[in-house]
């Protein structure tokens, strides 16, 4: 499992906190090596790290897949697809073996659970909290949803998680919590 940082092209810089436009330049993506497939999650590929990646493909020596959490998140999909021979995928059935979807009711996101390194990948509805733990995204990002999402909703919607023995939350925006995941993600959903 490898997980990298990139500039976002889209970011800038002052953007009003709590607004969906606010959020660190770096962003983070997610490349984990499952048994039948080298699966690729909200990838952004800055032009100095393709040779690492397509090392990465060359090492695994199975087919490349590309997982988008939600919809903001295509980043360099099209682009790994065209570049690496990859398929994007979007329904649970396509994944390689033995990762989950986890769909998260009315919030427009659907989470990547790997069970092997008790790993929790999201998009948008958490984030890094600037102290080694987890956060909810701002009432901002829900904005567009239909019907509205309070946070108040999003922290039950999200409550299942708790099930899960999560090591390692790999967000998107901010820090990934490298250890005590469940514990991190207990105490954003107090």
């Amino acid at each position: 499992m490898w997980r990298w940082a990139a500039p976002h092209p889209d970011w800038v810089p002052g953007a009003e906190p709590g607004t969906p436009g606010e959020w660190p330049q770096l962003v983070g993506s997610v490349a984990y090596a499952a048994p039948d497939a080298l699966l690729l999650i909200d990838p952004l590929v800055p032009e100095d790290l393709w040779d690492q990646l397509r090392a990465l493909v060359e090492g695994h020596g199975r087919p490349v897949r590309v997982f988008t959490t939600l919809k903001w998140h295509r980043r360099s999909r099209d682009e790994v697809v065209e570049r690496l021979g990859a398929r994007a995928v979007r329904r649970a059935a396509e994944l390689p073996d033995g990762v989950q979807a986890l769909r998260i009711p009315r919030a427009g996101e659907t989470m990547v659970w790997l069970p092997g390194p008790r790993a929790l990948v999201p998009g948008d509805r958490l984030l890094g909290d600037g102290a080694g733990g987890l956060r909810l995204c701002p009432p901002g990002w829900l904005r567009y949803l239909s019907p509205g999402l309070s946070q108040d909703k999003l922290r039950k919607a999200l409550r299942p998680l708790l099930d899960l023995p999560v090591e390692l939350v790999l967000v998107s925006h901010g820090e990934p919590v490298l250890r005590e995941g469940r514990y991190a993600l207990e105490r954003a959903l107090r």
